[in-house]
């Protein structure tokens, strides 16, 4: 079993992968602040509640966008399974080709996402990322990341709109009964929900005709299956995306020249 952390900026979630499977999904709430000590008992209590120790994983596997955070958690994991944990970044093996600019700007959540939708769905393919920020990868018919977009996410666009407008209150992520809203409330959620599934459609559109042809698209994220059943286009949704891709970056890594039964830091 493989024990997949992936570290956003609201949450950090911890994943049990198996035979290409998650057994089991927890989060907990990213704090820059907390110690790699206490990241240590947080893991081992969640681990315990899902009966699972530190002993019952063959490796560890890192994927983060808070740098401040990376080596706490490292070090975390390494308390609770005794093993260095591979994190996702440069000098790792991924299998993925990738085609931007600059290849460091690519978070490791993005990499991981698309690792996984490579070897689930093939190519020609587009990742949709729903969190934080919507996110949205394009992987070409050659099995090349090809690059994206980013979005603001549905909540942080919310919340803006709360935070800049007197007038207006702060509303629920939830869909209202209908498009055309009757009152404040359910404009704002109109908005925020229908607003950002018909931005991701419009989005999708504008990349299958750049790409010169259609791509499976797969939904993934916090917020997915929040925004993706009011899309009009059809969609593959699997909310652990990253996890998945985790557990065949380590499996790569493993198998990879030089490589051994426990995984490598990133770099070293």
């Amino acid at each position: 079993m493989i024990l997949a952390v992936d570290a956003g900026n609201t949450v950090v979630r911890l994943g049990c992968v198996e035979g290409g499977e998650v057994k089991s999904v927890s989060a907990m709430e990213m704090r820059r602040s907390r110690t790699s000590d206490e990241y240590a008992v947080l893991m081992g209590r969640i681990l315990e509640l899902h009966g699972l120790a530190g002993a019952d994983f063959e490796g560890a596997a890192i994927s983060s966008v808070v740098p401040p955070l990376t080596g706490a958690l490292r070090e975390a994991v390494r308390m609770v399974t005794g093993r260095e944990a591979l994190v996702v970044g440069a000098g790792v093996r991924t299998g993925l080709n990738i085609g931007i600019d600059d290849p460091s700007e690519l978070g490791a959540d993005l990499v991981a996402s698309a690792v996984a939708a490579l070897e689930l769905y093939g190519a020609p393919a587009i990742v949709v990322d729903v969190g934080t920020a919507t996110t949205m990868s394009v992987i070409g018919p050659n099995a090349r990341l090809l690059g994206g977009a980013i979005m603001p996410g549905p909540d942080v666009s919310a919340e803006a709109l709360y935070g800049a407008a007197s007038l207006l209150p702060r509303v629920p992520l939830d869909a209202p009964a209908r498009c055309i809203g009757r009152n404040t409330v359910d404009c704002m959620r109109s908005g925020a929900v229908f607003g950002a599934a018909a931005a991701i459609d419009g989005m999708i559109e504008r990349m299958e005709r750049e790409l010169g042809g259609p791509a499976k698209v797969v939904a993934t994220g916090a917020l997915a299956s929040r925004i993706v059943p009011h899309c009009a286009r059809e969609m593959e949704l699997d909310e652990h995306m990253a996890l998945k891709g985790l557990a065949l970056i380590w499996k790569r890594n493993q198998a990879a020249p030089g490589g051994r039964g426990r995984a490598r830091a990133a770099g070293k």
